[in-house]
């Protein structure tokens, strides 16, 4: 792995840090127990710094202030600039509507023309959804997969949208397509995140998964593929080796529609996803598309896994004038604000900064930017206290402590701000702090993202965590409610574990603080 930069560190875990001495250990920070300085002093961040902000929610009183007024790079804290954005300009309760349209007329079940799939940056379409309308989530989400051990898959089909929406233009009357499938992905120009492309139409967050079993020893491992979409298929060269040994699997594709894992698995490991993310959204939305009509027995002429034939498309005024013989309502934007926070979804984070560009009348996804500036200097945040390049939180962006503990003030004194805590990942208890002092005293009682970038160091075979941090809300011991920021900036660690066990330490900070008041 030559770089990864990490959205979120779902789970707890030890690690030995490096051996370079504390340097100038930090004595006192008024207001913080001292206890607190056993954990800041570990040799891990000897070469980094600290960066907290408290303040109580009821008086607004500052309780802890150290480096608070620096910027600093908070990695997936941004994500509450950019979904507490759409938050406000939407609301919690909003969807967005994906439509299939038709061109042409039907005649004995025979539409003479195509059918187009409108993209409308749905974040999830329905391939999530729980009976109840929630959203399914688990705790170490698969976007990370192939860079942190441990995700698991939710249980829910993820074509299940595009089920849907077949089943509809079967219930229109259309029997079958004499012109083609097309997938309208215009709504915005695509975003090159440095994790992958944000497009308006996401199946399966843009992925197929791969989990891996381990078979006996000698042998080579089982690896099943979800979604199934033509022309993909897996190999497996992952070979079964006896417990105990590294389970390192990586993934290739030599060509398009071939993927192949190779490495190795323990005999006594748990099953191992792993992801692949595919180049061409609007293609692989088409193809599978074409494969769900097939489901509902509307045949289609067209080639089916042929290139996206976006050329052929009308303009974008043209295509909103045509029928509908399908849609597709999304998650409410507070079930996506869910999804993204606790997991710390990337490209959900940044595919609402594309929304945000199209509420302001452009394509250009940077424009959403601009567009979340004004909505939280409308709502009273000083804009000039962050800087920001993107509304995932992938390096470069930075922001004071103060700052962030001034957005959760803000969004605490909204009407929903019941609602938008909840969307938090809580100590303890779910998403990327799931692991995080579990069964101790804050456990259920710190409602906070978390945000952390990782880097290799090649140069000394280590790693970096130029950040990692947490943003969000305490309930505190005596029954105060407080706002905080803790950001620890460039500790090191001896393997990527460190991740893990940085967020623990954030984590024990944060408990400290909610003992204390």
């Amino acid at each position: 792995m030559r770089r990864a930069w990490i959205g979120a560190a779902a789970v707890a875990l030890t690690s030995l840090a490096g051996s370079s001495a504390q340097a100038a250990p930090i004595q006192s920070v008024p207001g913080l127990d001292p206890s607190a300085l056993t954990v800041m002093n570990e040799p891990a961040y000897a070469s980094g710094q600290w960066f907290i902000s408290v303040r109580d929610l009821a008086s607004g009183q500052p309780l802890i202030s150290y480096n608070a007024d620096t910027l600093v790079e908070p990695g997936s804290v941004v994500k509450t600039y950019s979904m507490g954005a759409g938050w406000i300009e939407f609301g919690p309760e909003s969807h967005v509507v994906t439509p299939v349209k038709r061109r042409g007329q039907v005649r004995g079940g025979v539409l003479r023309g195509d059918l187009i799939l409108v993209g409308k940056g749905d974040m999830t379409l329905d391939g999530r959804t729980k009976r109840d309308g929630s959203v399914a989530f688990t705790d170490l989400d698969h976007n990370d997969a192939n860079v942190l051990p441990g995700a698991t898959l939710t249980p829910q089909n993820p074509l299940r949208g595009l089920d849907v929406l077949a089943r509809q233009v079967r219930a229109a009357g259309i029997r079958r397509v004499a012109g083609n499938v097309i997938a309208d992905d215009r709504l915005w120009e695509t975003y090159q995140l440095e994790n992958g492309p944000i497009t308006p139409i996401v199946v399966n967050n843009n992925l197929i998964d791969f989990t891996t079993r381990a078979g006996r020893v000698g042998q080579v491992a089982a690896t099943q593929m979800r979604p199934k979409v033509a022309p993909w298929r897996v190999t497996s060269r992952v070979k079964t080796v006896a417990a105990g040994k590294p389970t390192q699997i990586a993934v290739s594709s030599p060509s398009h529609g071939r993927v192949v894992l190779t490495g190795t698995i323990a005999v006594d490991s748990d099953p191992v996803v792993n992801t692949y993310a595919f180049e061409d959204p609007a293609t692989f939305a088409r193809t599978a598309f074409i494969e769900a009509l097939g489901r509902a027995g509307v045949r289609v002429s067209a080639n089916p896994i042929a290139t996206n034939p976006a050329q052929r498309l009308p303009r974008r005024a043209a295509v909103t004038r045509l029928p509908a013989v399908a849609q597709l309502r999304s998650l409410s934007l507070r079930e996506e604000a869910t999804y993204t926070l606790k997991v710390s979804y990337n490209r959900g984070a940044q595919t609402m900064i594309c929304r945000l560009a199209v509420a302001a009348g452009s394509t250009d996804c940077d424009a959403g930017m601009a567009k979340a500036a004004q909505i939280w200097r409308r709502a009273g945040l000083d804009t000039k206290n962050a800087t920001l390049i993107d509304g995932s939180g992938l390096t470069g962006n930075l922001i004071t402590a103060d700052n962030e503990v001034h957005l959760q003030s803000i969004m605490a004194r909204r009407p929903d701000a019941a609602q938008w805590r909840a969307t938090l990942p809580i100590l303890g208890v779910d998403g990327s702090l799931a692991l995080v002092q579990p069964n101790g005293p804050a456990t259920g009682r710190v409602f906070a993202k978390t945000g952390s970038l990782a880097a290799p160091d090649f140069f000394n075979d280590r790693y970096r965590l130029p950040a990692k941090a947490l943003g969000g809300y305490i309930d505190a011991k005596s029954g105060r409610r407080l706002a905080f920021s803790i950001v620890v900036a460039n500790g090191i660690y001896d393997d990527i574990n460190g991740v893990f066990a940085a967020n623990d330490d954030v984590g024990k900070v944060a408990t400290i603080i909610q003992q204390t008041y």
